[in-house]
């Protein structure tokens, strides 16, 4: 498109220098030529009185060097014989006989051209006898043409200045008009490759503009559905995983017997195949769902889930501990993310640890960071690595490592980590590290370290 348009303007602005600069060209030629005519019958007018007065040879001769002309031996005088006076010729002729006999009939000034360039301005004049002289003027090819090989190479030299600034301006006018296309055509290729954070700037002409705010708006519309499909799936990791947790642990109390053992089956299978569905589902999560502005108060999502699991806790004679939540605590993490990671923990203590067990929810706000601490007085993690290993790569050893899995993809989204270890209760302790601005987390770490650390103490 560029380079089309930048070969209309070219084509159109050569036509334009053609169409003025060869008339142009041409009237200056002929200027000159009319210039270095005119210019001869002036010097040829100069002779006139003379032979109006005298046809005296030697008086004619004299009075022809006394002009410019014949100073340059540049003019003839051409007197036909009058009664007993013989034919008088001055100077050399160049025209020929013939053409002064024919200018002397014919009575007016006639252009001759003569062997060797240029031309032969003839003049008659009328003598006092009434007869006919020839003046005869040489106007040389370098005089007809002069200036006109300058005002040709000005006349090129400006039409092809014409034509490169209007070629530079059509490349530009053209990039205004490409580069927009091009950033939109290469928006929606990203946009097809699943970058969904892929945007056009509203720059370029009206349409070019009004193609980006559609395309952009396009865009912030997949997002939003895909990120309203993501909740979904987090809202089914609610919903099923968190009763399939309790009914594993009621199947759990049935005893032995075939029914009992066909019913741990049952539940043992239908949570593979959940775990299966929602871990298909976040694989295919995009990655710009989330989206720059997503956020939630840490405090309310933790007290709320942990009125669901307190109940269950009760039921099971768990003593729980809950700090931290009395105040509003900001991070960069949707809600129903954060919810779906503290369901995967607690959910992993009611599965991993005996009934009784106590477990505890803490919060820390480290000022560049927030640490989220679930820990519980069960028998441990003997490879806390591993498991953080069976979390990244799907799980082994009977477990299916969803729950860590869901907990340090919310962790990594923004820039921080997930770490298992020994807690204050004597059991696993999972903590989670939240960044707030994605700074290096080295300080803040130790910071929480020292705060445990005390709080152990």
């Amino acid at each position: 498109m560029r380079w089309a348009l930048v070969k209309v303007c070219l084509a159109v602005t050569v036509m334009v220098v053609v169409a003025f600069a060869v008339p142009l060209g041409l009237v200056v030629q002929e200027m000159a030529s009319d210039r270095a005519f005119s210019n001869a019958e002036r010097q040829a007018a100069t002779i006139g009185p003379t032979l109006s007065i005298t046809t005296d040879p030697v008086q004619l001769r004299k009075a022809v060097e006394s002009t410019q002309m014949g100073a340059d031996r540049r003019m003839a005088v051409h007197v036909p014989a009058v009664g007993d006076d013989p034919r008088v010729d001055i100077g050399d002729g160049w025209a020929g006989d013939r053409a002064v006999f024919e200018t002397r009939r014919i009575g007016r000034a006639a252009t001759v051209p003569v062997a060797g360039g240029g031309f032969a301005l003839l003049q008659p004049v009328a003598l006092g006898s009434g007869d006919i002289a020839v003046v005869e003027i040489l106007v040389p090819e370098s005089e007809v043409s002069n200036g006109v090989a300058t005002a040709w190479v000005v006349l090129a030299g400006v039409g092809l200045a014409l034509v490169v600034g209007s070629v530079a301006v059509a490349d530009r006018l053209g990039a205004r008009l490409v580069r927009p296309a091009e950033r939109l055509a290469d928006a929606a290729h990203r946009l097809g490759e699943g970058r969904l954070g892929a945007r056009v700037p509203e720059e370029g002409p009206k349409e070019l503009r009004s193609a980006a705010v559609a395309f952009n708006s396009m865009a912030d519309q997949v997002v939003e559905l895909l990120a309203n499909e993501r909740e979904l799936a987090a809202d089914l990791s609610h919903r099923l995983r968190t009763p399939l947790t309790v009914l594993r642990l009621n199947a759990a109390s049935l005893g032995d017997g075939p029914a009992a053992e066909h019913t741990r089956a049952a539940v043992e299978q239908l949570e593979r195949e959940v775990d299966t569905i929602i871990r298909t589902a976040r694989e295919q999560r995009p990655a710009a769902a989330q989206g720059p502005g997503a956020g939630c108060d840490a405090s309310e999502v933790i007290r709320d889930r942990m009125g669901f699991w307190s109940a269950l806790a009760e039921d099971e004679g768990r003593e729980v501990r809950l700090a931290g939540v009395d105040r509003t605590v900001r991070i960069p993490v949707a809600r129903p993310e954060l919810a779906a990671a503290l369901d995967a923990m607690l959910g992993n203590v009611f599965r991993h640890t005996p009934e009784g067990t106590p477990f505890a929810v803490d919060v820390h706000d480290a000022g560049d960071a927030v640490i989220v601490l679930v820990s519980d007085a069960g028998g441990g993690i003997a490879d806390p690595d591993a498991a953080l290993r069976r979390g990244n790569d799907g799980g082994r050893d009977g477990s299916t490592g969803l729950g860590l899995d869901i907990v340090r993809r919310v962790a990594e989204s923004t820039g921080g980590d997930v770490r298992l270890g020994r807690s204050v209760l004597g059991g696993t302790e999972v903590r989670v590290w939240i960044a707030l601005d994605g700074r290096a987390r080295g300080d803040s770490g130790r910071a929480g370290r020292s705060r445990r650390k005390r709080r152990r103490s």
